[in-house]
């Protein structure tokens, strides 16, 4: 059963302080996570905003094997976006065109791979009062963004404001009426706490069955009631290996310039951090473009994983750059990932 408006306040809180408690005990882990949920979503564009990615890759062909390589525990994975100088997706590169340095040393790739593969995916929407009128198009983007996406994906809606709620029946779910019931759940009021809610989201993503995570989150304000800081948020979203999307709604308008700026930093910080994006559109009309745009862009990544030169299992942060190495007549590069991710803990073991 559904719990009610007030059950469902109380559950959001509980919810809230056992996530609490879980940012407490994590000591490692580089790959995936969950064991919690709240909700998202995401529209528009970056500041500079690229064009469309083409439509996703071809699925692989018979033979190949299946997309399952995280369950290989000192394997690290990235998701690589690359561009050119036109800010589109360049498909058909191969392992040789890639570089990848873990704190400076260069890697041996033992996996690669362009595909179109399934996601684990969280809308995290703001449901403070500044929202409400922005919600109907907020929603109708979200499912946008479901609709574009792979058909096997699956994902779960957290609307947020002062707490954060799991508001789809299922823990994750494919079905698109669900999360447009879960985004019809509005009680815009209320501050916004984003990085409790995106901590709680990261939480529960961790029971998706997907290899790859993704969070989208939408907001429109500052962080103004949160228990966790940014940084913490940026630390879970680095150990928990999920890329996360950010569309931030700000305006001039009633809003403090210095509180946009502030804002506008910590969701190009926490994208960038993950190997996301970060938009800032002028109107919330804009983010079903955007929804779009997320969707194919999630759907046209390169897949390279290692295992790292360095074996010590010490809960260390160890920092990646990926390097292009550019076809012969090819235009200028540009290359997309998270920047880096927290070694495991335990007794350290051969690659």
């Amino acid at each position: 059963m559904r719990p009610t408006a007030s059950s469902r306040r109380q559950t959001g809180w509980l919810l809230g302080s056992v996530t609490a408690l879980a940012v407490m005990l994590i000591a490692g882990g580089s790959m995936a996570g969950g064991a919690l949920a709240q909700q998202n979503q995401q529209p528009v564009s970056p500041s500079t905003q690229p064009a469309p990615p083409p439509a996703p890759a071809a699925p692989p062909q018979a033979g190949q094997d299946s997309y399952k390589i995280q369950s290989q525990v000192n394997l690290v994975v990235l998701h690589v976006s690359v561009l050119n100088d036109r800010s589109v997706f360049v498909p058909g590169l191969k392992q040789e065109n890639f570089r990848v340095f873990e704190d400076k040393v260069e890697q041996k790739l033992s996996f690669f791979r362009q595909e179109d593969v399934p996601v684990s995916f969280g809308l995290v929407i703001d449901n403070s009062g500044s929202m409400k009128e922005k919600r109907p198009q907020v929603n109708a983007a979200a499912l946008t963004f479901v609709k574009t996406s792979n058909p096997e994906d699956e994902g779960f809606v957290v609307n947020f404001n002062d707490d954060y709620y799991l508001d789809t029946e299922h823990d994750f779910t494919s079905d698109t009426e669900e999360m447009r019931t879960a985004l019809e759940r509005i009680d815009a009021r209320g501050s916004t706490a984003l990085y409790d809610a995106i901590i709680g989201s990261l939480d529960h993503l961790k029971k998706g069955t997907r290899d790859k995570k993704v969070i989208l989150a939408v907001t429109d304000g500052t962080d103004n009631a949160s228990r966790h800081s940014l940084q913490n948020a940026i630390e879970q979203a680095q150990r928990s290996g999920a890329l996360v999307y950010a569309v931030g709604l700000f305006s001039d308008e009633g809003q403090n310039r210095r509180e946009i700026k502030k804002a506008r930093a910590a969701l190009t910080q926490l994208a960038n951090a993950t190997g996301g994006l970060a938009f800032f559109p002028e109107d919330a009309s804009d983010t079903e473009a955007i929804c779009t745009q997320i969707a194919r862009d999630i759907r046209n990544q390169y897949t390279l994983a290692y295992y790292p030169s360095n074996a010590a299992r010490d809960g260390s942060f160890r920092s990646l750059q990926v390097e292009m190495v550019a076809p012969r007549g090819s235009s200028k590069l540009s290359v997309r990932t998270r920047t880096g991710y927290y070694a495991p803990r335990g007794p350290s073991s051969g690659n």
